[in-house]
């Protein structure tokens, strides 16, 4: 039982990024499954959440609109986040998280189940 974040890779400014939250074990449709972000001497932030299927409502940060979208994949057991124009301030360790709790609230500690993180770099 366990998630598995990939994507992640060193990227030029304005480039975009797709990563992937694959889950195996469990079928990840029946939980919220979130984004979070945590840059070197920084707490871990969240960026995008996403409720069960039932119900599916999206939560992103504000200053993040525009930019980011979290999307599932219920065939492959896979949550995704799409990030464009990225920043050298997006830089940092992605993770994601799932919840069995509803809604799509997105702070880190209603989230139990977490993947490793994967790496994101942006820098010219």
């Amino acid at each position: 039982v366990q998630l598995q974040a990939s994507g992640g890779g060193l990227v030029q400014p304005g480039s975009s990024l797709r990563l992937s939250c694959a889950a195996s074990g469990f079928t990840l449709d029946y939980y919220a499954v979130g984004w979070f972000r945590q840059a070197p001497g920084k707490e871990r932030e969240g960026v995008s959440c996403i409720s069960s299927s039932d119900d599916d409502s999206t939560y992103i940060v504000d200053s993040l609109k525009g930019r980011f979208t979290i999307s599932r994949d219920n065939a492959k057991n896979t949550v995704y986040l799409l990030m464009n124009s990225l920043k050298p301030e997006d830089t940092a360790v992605y993770y994601c998280a799932a919840s069995s709790t509803y809604g799509s609230s997105c702070p880190p500690t209603r989230y139990g189940r977490w993947g490793q993180g994967t790496l994101v770099t942006v820098s010219s």
